[in-house]
């Protein structure tokens, strides 16, 4: 075994316990895959997939990993979870609940001069990017997406404050995708917090408070029940 793999194991079999095998007699029709504004309250089973399991009296096999990236190159880690796209398990999906790229900005380029990442990401008409390029494939196998959208800071003491602009740029590209695609829903909480207002976030002021995930669910699971 080389160094490199002694150091990420104990991370990978972390990460792996995240994640939910499919029931055997595949009795689950709803997939959650994204970074930690779905997975975040997860072992306290308070999550954004935890709630609308909850709202949908239904299971939700809920794949999604902290700090994963739509762009991640790490073959061990990527494969563990570290890539959003690498999270999804084969399955008779009716819906597939998405987030992600907010990781893809703040970490790979600080949320600034992201103009290149940002086109990797999602291009401009919508059409093409890493983001497009998962939502593509996920439709082709018959299921209907989610793609759910960040929490925007309250204004106040945020390490993420700085990033609102990009958010807005990146969602603006997402809902000119979701308006091409009937079968794509697309979920904003840009709107969500009142400016001020701590209590939608964690105490880290990055992720969603039980609060937002629980708002945010049920957002989510009344698309499903409707559609």
């Amino acid at each position: 075994m080389t160094l490199l793999r002694c150091l990420l194991l104990p991370f990978l079999i972390l990460l792996s316990a995240c994640g939910v095998a499919v029931p055997a007699d595949q009795s689950a029709r709803i997939l959650a895959m994204g970074d930690s504004l779905l997975a975040w309250h997860g072992l306290a089973g308070k999550s954004i997939p935890d709630t609308v399991a909850r709202e949908l009296q239904e299971p939700v096999v809920d794949r999604s990993v902290s700090a994963a990236r739509m762009i991640y190159k790490l073959p061990l880690s990527g494969a563990a979870g570290m890539n959003i796209r690498k999270q999804y398990t084969p399955g008779k999906w009716d819906w597939v609940i998405v987030n992600g790229g907010g990781n893809d900005l703040w970490l790979g380029c600080g949320c600034v001069a992201c103009g290149r990442k940002m086109d990797k990401l999602i291009t401009a008409d919508g059409r093409g990017g890493a983001i497009a390029a998962m939502l593509s494939e996920l439709r082709a196998t018959g299921a209907r997406v989610i793609y759910v959208g960040y929490l925007r800071s309250p204004g106040v003491g945020s390490l993420i404050e700085h990033c609102r602009d990009e958010g807005n740029a990146l969602e603006a590209r997402i809902t000119r995708l979701a308006a091409q695609d009937e079968g794509i829903f697309f979920v904003s909480n840009k709107d969500m917090v009142p400016h001020g207002d701590r209590s939608y976030h964690a105490p880290d002021m990055i992720h969603p408070s039980i609060k937002a995930s629980r708002e945010i669910g049920r957002k989510v699971a009344e698309i499903i029940r409707t559609n």
